[in-house]
């Protein structure tokens, strides 16, 4: 028999959890015997001391078994069960193809996301742009769609790593968010309890990533690889920049056409194609759908060029409640906004930096993310056709184009993308994609 607070002590004064210790005060997180206090004060223990990494494998084990864990077997998939999650940015729209893209080669994505946090957009939020779209089936219809269309998107629900819930509610009210230990397992938590063979993570580096380091974006990066591969997942994790907007839009609805545009061939950004590609092929090679990355790009390639993937897309929606026709009628079913002009820069010149975190708090800003968890979304408004990095912003070349509902909303976004963007100086190129963390570097 274990004491909460006899646990809280021992890791106050430094020292190395055992595996009974942690899943004890995880179980008592779960069903209410610890209290808010008890585990502000184990958060605040480890923000201090860190956690080894066996220490780590156990909170992520613990936090994933309480509450249910997903088990595929009886849908009899008859391909691998892989994944990717993202540290979270602004104009990171890859769920929405990579998803489909894996599918049409031949694995299951059952993809559990979340709503946009702080400046970064919510895969969910973009999702319910789509009229009648159901980001919350029974387990049965989120299980029949995945096997059907080949990937499903959908919202947590409520019996995943119920004790993460607590433990992150806790957290950011008490300062105890930015720790590696913590942020780990509460990442990996919800994903392992999906039943996952494979995943891949994608982690953010530059402005407007949530770390704010290369060096603790990778260090994040390394924890999570070490973690998950010891809860029993074959996990893989890619750096890839977020210096500036990933996709050429910002804004939920703007975002889904964006989507569409890639998957159907119409448009392709070509940074965000490179960082789809990435994590898509390392999620084919994990789940040994391809014998490389060579052979993954080439399968990947085959089923944007002949409409697969477009049409493993199409299937989700209407799977999940969408429309039938979405693929073909996109542009009919997404909101409009009232006002849709460009932005121009006050000088003629290059564009030498974003402040992308900056750029996705305003599309909060307008109403296209919330404050509040409570605060309604509108999916109409955002940017598009961003200006890149490195490109001169001139009488021709606007910065973007603003959709907004009113005049002043419009020169309010105006301001804020002006401030954001900085046109003049000299422009150091960054990578699309840094490295791969693969277990074997960890």
């Amino acid at each position: 028999m274990y004491l909460p607070q006899e646990i809280i002590r021992k890791k106050r004064d430094g020292e190395v959890l055992t595996d009974e210790e942690i899943q004890f005060f995880i179980q008592g997180v779960a069903n209410d015997s610890v209290s808010e206090g008890q585990i502000a004060a184990f958060a605040m223990a480890i923000f201090f001391n860190e956690m080894t990494m066996p220490e780590r494998i156990a909170l992520t084990c613990a936090m994933r078994d309480s509450g249910m864990v997903i088990d595929w077997d009886h849908m009899n998939f008859g391909g691998p069960i892989v994944d990717k999650h993202s540290t979270g940015g602004v104009g990171d729209v890859t769920s929405l193809m990579l998803g489909p893209m894996v599918a049409a080669c031949g694995g299951f994505v059952p993809m559990i996301s979340g709503r946009g946090l702080g400046h970064t957009g919510g895969t969910l939020d973009k999702l319910e742009s789509i009229p009648g779209y159901n980001i919350t089936p029974t387990n049965e219809v989120f299980g029949e769609v995945t096997k059907d269309a080949g990937v499903a998107i959908i919202g947590q629900t409520g019996d995943l790593a119920p004790a993460d819930k607590r433990v992150y509610a806790t957290r950011d009210i008490t300062a105890t968010v930015d720790n590696i230990s913590l942020i780990t397992a509460s990442i990996l938590s919800k994903k392992l309890a999906a039943g996952l063979e494979s995943l891949v993570m994608d982690v953010k580096v530059g402005s407007g990533a949530f770390m704010p380091t290369y060096e603790a974006s990778e260090e994040l990066a390394r924890s999570i690889v070490a973690v998950a591969n010891g809860a029993g997942t074959k996990t893989t994790a890619i750096l890839t920049d977020m210096n500036q907007v990933l996709a050429s839009s910002a804004g939920n609805a703007l975002e889904v056409r964006e989507a569409v545009q890639f998957l159907t061939g119409e448009y392709r950004n070509p940074r965000l194609y490179e960082v789809t590609m990435a994590l898509c092929a390392e999620m084919l090679v994990l789940a040994k759908l391809a014998s490389n990355s060579d052979d993954a790009r080439n399968k990947l390639q085959a089923v944007l060029d002949n409409g697969k993937a477009a049409e493993c897309f199409g299937k989700m929606i209407a799977g999940l409640g969408g429309p039938d026709d979405f693929i073909e009628n996109y542009d009919n079913y997404l909101a409009k906004a009232d006002i849709i002009q460009p932005v121009f820069a006050d000088q003629v010149g290059v564009v030498s930096a974003m402040d992308t975190r900056a750029i996705g708090m305003a599309v909060v800003g307008m109403g296209g993310g919330r404050r509040v968890a409570t605060d309604s979304i509108d999916y109409a408004v955002g940017f598009d056709q961003f200006i890149r990095l490195g490109e001169v912003a001139d009488e021709n070349k606007p910065l973007a184009i603003i959709h907004a509902r009113t005049e002043a909303q419009w020169q309010e976004a105006a301001q804020a993308l002006k401030a954001a963007i900085v046109v003049g100086g000299e422009y150091q190129p960054t990578p699309d994609v840094y490295r791969q963390i693969r277990a074997e570097d960890v």
